[in-house]
């Protein structure tokens, strides 16, 4: 599955830095998606509640669909089918506890799971605070996770493009495709928080960044330890920090801003559209 992963040959220059070229591309289209979202109208709760689920239906689709089996295709082809299952599951879940510290460590202020009173402020702008403040701290949180999704995916980019230039386009264009909605993603939670729209296109750009860095950080310094089992792990991980986020803090948000119904709709077109990105480059 992961031929590329053998380190043996050498590359010229031209070589890596036309793969590093094509993962810069793939990871910047975090970028297109904040575009993207820059049309939707900061004071239209409705459309925050469909993008919010939009998120999560792209975040637990690519996760389940995609991620998961990608992780257990590495790890069963290394460890057999039992051992490799178990450690799929076990990474995957374990995934879920690191995201689930992340979610105590930090700070009260926000988090769905802590009731807050703000002394000295009306009902109605403490409700609104404590909603921005939410928001906020969901945006931040999608852009880790699909920073530390897109780390692997880098090195994945890079080193097939570097391994196989012939396959280089489509696989950077199907991973560029994966990545416009991750963009949104990011970008719309923390535009209706902070209603900056700078700060939005940071958060969702730097993300992607990710991407790049990872492919560097491959190249340069894990090549040596890089192994189908780690790659495995690190993307049953990465799944289940993506559906934790999902279920604990996107779904949540995105009911309390709309109909319950205009949250699945968003979830199950978040799904469709990461379906057939997948599709297209069968």
């Amino acid at each position: 599955m992961l031929e590329w992963l053998m380190f043996a040959e050498t590359y010229d220059t031209k070589s890596v830095i036309l793969a590093l070229a094509f993962t810069l591309i793939a990871g910047i289209s975090t970028g297109i998606g904040s575009l993207i979202a820059l049309f939707a109208k900061k004071t239209n709760t409705r459309i925050l509640a469909v993008a919010l689920g939009f998120s999560a239906g792209v975040m637990i689709y690519v996760s389940f669909i995609e991620i998961f089996f990608q992780a257990k295709d590495a790890l069963t082809a290394n460890l057999g089918v039992k051992a490799g299952s178990w450690v799929t599951v076990a990474s995957f879940f374990g995934g879920m506890l690191f995201i689930a510290l992340i979610d105590r460590i930090l700070p009260d202020k926000g988090n769905p799971h802590e009731v807050l009173t703000m002394p000295g402020t009306d009902e109605a702008k403490a409700s609104s605070e404590i909603k921005n403040g939410r928001l906020m701290r969901v945006g931040v949180l999608t852009a880790l996770a699909i920073a530390i999704h897109n780390f692997p995916e880098g090195i994945a980019t890079f080193l097939s493009a570097l391994t196989y230039p012939a396959l280089a386009v489509g696989v950077t264009v199907a991973i560029a495709l994966h990545n416009i909605p991750e963009g949104i993603s990011v970008y719309i939670p923390i535009y209706y928080a902070t209603g900056n729209r700078k700060k939005a296109f940071m958060y969702s750009f730097l993300s992607g960044l990710s991407e790049p860095i990872g492919a560097l950080v491959g190249y340069l310094i894990l090549r040596p330890f890089l192994s189908e089992t780690l790659y495995g792990i690190l993307f049953a991980g990465v799944a289940g920090i993506m559906v934790f986020i999902s279920l604990d803090e996107l779904l949540p948000s995105a009911r309390e801003y709309g109909e319950t119904h205009l949250s699945i709709y968003g979830l199950v077109s978040g799904m469709v559209i990461m379906a057939i990105s997948l599709l297209l480059f069968l």
